[in-house]
């Protein structure tokens, strides 16, 4: 099932990403479910997406990588 908007994603993406972040996560998801029909696959290609920009803190918070 795509993601309609930001407040629809689960809580586990929600309350680790940043905004950005969970952006790039809904796009890629909702993408992948798309392609592939496969709810499974679309989040494991939501999360690489996500770890090509930002990476999990020491603090268990995700930031973006430095340039």
């Amino acid at each position: 099932m795509p993601y309609q908007k930001i407040d629809d994603l689960p809580d586990s993406v929600k309350e680790h990403l940043p905004k950005h972040a969970q952006e790039i996560f809904q796009a890629a998801f909702n993408n992948a479910e798309e392609e592939y029909d496969e709810e499974e696959r679309a989040f494991r290609v939501a999360w690489s997406a996500v770890k090509r920009d930002y990476e999990k803190g020491d603090d268990g918070q995700w930031h973006k990588k430095p340039e």
